[in-house]
């Protein structure tokens, strides 16, 4: 077997870097998509309700108006959902970089 040159051991080792970043922001988008349902599914209940909606804070319920819940609920829904846009642009230019360095690496072991 042949021996990997220095610059071959440094892509590789940027290779498993660059995965490690990708499976972290995989998780991360895993976390907003599941907090996104979960609001998706309060506002879907809010919406079912005419009796009073209440809110927790900390340990305390307290009751809020129903249309304050449902616009904080959808700012909250917005923001999510540029996070998670966000992260896929981020998860695509990765994806692309390790693609890019793995045919690099591959090329120089063959």
């Amino acid at each position: 077997m042949q021996k990997i040159n220095r610059e071959t051991q440094e892509k590789i080792h940027q290779l498993q870097i660059l995965e490690q970043n990708l499976q972290s922001l995989l998780l991360q988008k895993q976390a907003f998509q599941f907090e996104l349902s979960e609001t998706e599914v309060a506002l879907q209940e809010i919406a079912k309700t005419k009796e009073d909606v209440y809110k927790l804070i900390g340990q305390v319920m307290l009751k809020i108006s129903k249309s304050d819940i449902e616009k904080e609920l959808t700012q909250k829904k917005d923001i999510l959902n540029l996070r998670i846009k966000s992260i896929e642009k981020q998860e695509a230019q990765l994806k692309e970089e390790i693609e890019k360095i793995r045919k690099e690496v591959l090329g120089k072991i063959k």
